[in-house]
């Protein structure tokens, strides 16, 4: 009986409930315990040992399964692999597809990286379309080409300079991991990406500033409202584009007529406080409502588990104009805009230690050591200037909106909260 075995049998041992073990061959048994459970065991000889393995109860493994399991074991045994050594391995970690890879390297990045979310942003945006669902070793050095490629393609060399280092270190994890042997990114270089880049020195003079904002309201169907009041805040406040994006409502004090940004979302590690302009506080009423009662000012209007928007939405939708040739002044970034307020900060004759406070600078050298002071009132004074100069071209088509300087009415949630 013990080669020739059948379900009809083996059913007919569990019915019998009789405990005790029935060899099957090659190495298998079907046992049978006092309770009358049946379940499958694997007897072998490794490094001179009798040892034996638990595959699974019957009927969720059938005969058929636990005579290829057999198999399988008895193939590790002849190759010195100890199924039962295995099996009590400290990491169980399954790796499969590059989706499972990458949730281990983003892991090792939120360990070592400030702001891991970078990473992950492009994986998830970028590469996992393309290859998350392919098995690791089958990825190829073709597969990175075509990633690379379509991320150039669409106007953002950055973005593709940004996806192949980040290919090179996923497969590096993996090869780490003895998962793969080769790197298939490793043989491409900037110049099969994005290029090599060159440090951005683009401001936008007041008459781009004009001509930028006349066309995000007429095209307000495409550029939406609160994306033309996202640039407004970000040329007259200085901030970076992360820390406006992410912004909750209870950071504002508006009371003291400040933003408390966290030290969690500055780049710098160092919260700062941000003095508002008139203007900006109007501009924050305005979002407030059609935030229609987000924790976020811009909150993301698709299921999603970030609650506001990408980082990536307001220069997508920068260059979708410039694409359609809607705009008519030399390309921009989302970034240019904070650059540009810096330069329009000179050009009013502001402070060069201020000016660099109000966009969040560390000062350098010997200044930077003994000067403490955050300059709170000269900031305030400086950027209400820039506010004051920009907000007519920025209200000029606020529909549904009376923005006359007067937010009377104006209410947030006030938070006390310093950084």
């Amino acid at each position: 009986m013990a080669n020739n075995m059948t379900d009809r049998q083996i059913k007919s041992l569990i019915k019998s409930g009789t405990a005790g073990r029935y060899a099957i061959g090659n190495g298998l048994y079907f046992r049978i315990s006092k309770e009358g459970t049946g379940f499958w065991v694997v007897r072998y000889v490794i490094h001179s040992k009798r040892r034996e393995i638990t595959l699974g109860r019957y009927p969720e493994l059938s005969l058929a399964d636990a005579n290829s399991e057999t198999i399988l074991i008895r193939s590790n045994v002849k190759k010195n692999i100890d199924p039962l050594a295995e099996r009590k391995r400290a990491d169980k970690t399954i790796f499969k597809t590059v989706d499972d890879l990458a949730h281990d390297w983003l892991r090792e990045c939120e360990k070592r990286l400030k702001h891991p979310n970078i990473p992950r942003r492009v994986y998830t945006n970028d590469l996992a379309p393309t290859i998350g669902q392919l098995a690791i070793e089958h990825v190829n050095p073709r597969d990175i080409r075509a990633i690379i490629s379509k991320i150039t393609n669409s106007g953002r060399p950055t973005i593709s300079n940004d996806a192949l280092m980040y290919c090179k270190q996923l497969f590096r994890h993996g090869i780490k991991l003895n998962l793969l042997s080769s790197n298939p990114a490793e043989a491409f270089n900037v110049n099969d990406a994005g290029g090599v880049e060159t440090s951005r020195s683009r401001t936008l003079s007041f008459e781009e500033l004009q001509e930028a904002f006349n066309c995000f309201n007429k095209y307000s169907d495409q550029f939406t409202r609160e994306y033309t009041l996202a640039a407004a805040l970000l040329v007259t406040l200085g901030v970076r584009k992360g820390e406006l994006i992410a912004a909750l409502w209870k950071e504002f004090d508006t009371k003291s007529k400040l933003w408390h940004i966290p030290d969690t979302r500055s780049k710098t590690g160092i919260g700062i406080s941000v003095p508002l302009s008139d203007e900006s506080l109007e501009w924050l009423f305005e979002l407030n409502i059609r935030a229609n009662g987000s924790e976020y000012i811009f909150p993301n209007r698709r299921t999603s588990k970030r609650g506001h928007i990408s980082p990536d939405t307001l220069n997508a939708a920068i260059q979708k104009l410039h694409r359609e040739n809607k705009l008519s002044i030399d390309y921009f970034t989302v970034h240019d805009l904070r650059r540009t307020c810096r330069s329009m900060l000179a050009s009013e004759g502001v402070p060069g230690n201020v000016a660099e406070r109000c966009l969040n600078h560390k000062l350098k050298g010997v200044e930077g050591i003994y000067d403490r002071h955050d300059y709170i009132d000269e900031r305030r004074e400086a950027l209400q200037l820039i506010s004051t100069k920009l907000a007519p071209i920025i209200n000029k088509t606020a529909k549904g909106f009376d923005l006359k300087g007067n937010n009377a009415s104006f209410s947030l949630p006030v938070s006390s909260e310093a950084n």
